[in-house]
């Protein structure tokens, strides 16, 4: 199987987020917190590391969000009725997202906190 060019490589890896804005709640809900984000950057005026530090755990939950979706997905193609099993995968995986959105929420209490209780 020969490799697409990286052209069409880019392309497939944007048609994948927008599946995910069109298909998928919880990641849409998420896009809305990375707006009201980048908002709150440039409203509050963060300095470089501040603002550096709340895009990476807002990219980083979204990328967590894909994650989760693939491995659903995939769980549902290998075993399309109930199975603890799969049900087992489904909530660890859907656990690394909790975690990756309470740590970003412990982060953008400690960056913001300071910007807006002066």
């Amino acid at each position: 199987m020969q490799k697409p060019s990286l052209h069409k490589s880019f392309l497939n890896a944007f048609r994948g987020i927008f599946m995910m804005i069109k298909t998928e709640r919880n990641f849409q809900i998420e896009l809305v917190a990375f707006f009201v984000n980048l908002f709150l950057i440039f409203y509050l005026q963060l300095n470089k590391i501040d603002a550096a530090l709340v895009l990476m755990v807002s990219f980083a939950v979204l990328s967590a969000e894909i994650f989760n979706t693939a491995v659903e997905r995939i769980c549902d193609i290998i075993q399309p009725n109930f199975d603890k099993r799969i049900g087992f995968i489904k909530d660890i995986s859907a656990g690394a997202v909790i975690l990756m959105t309470i740590s970003s929420v412990v982060v953008g209490i400690l960056v913001y906190q300071k910007y807006i209780f002066i």
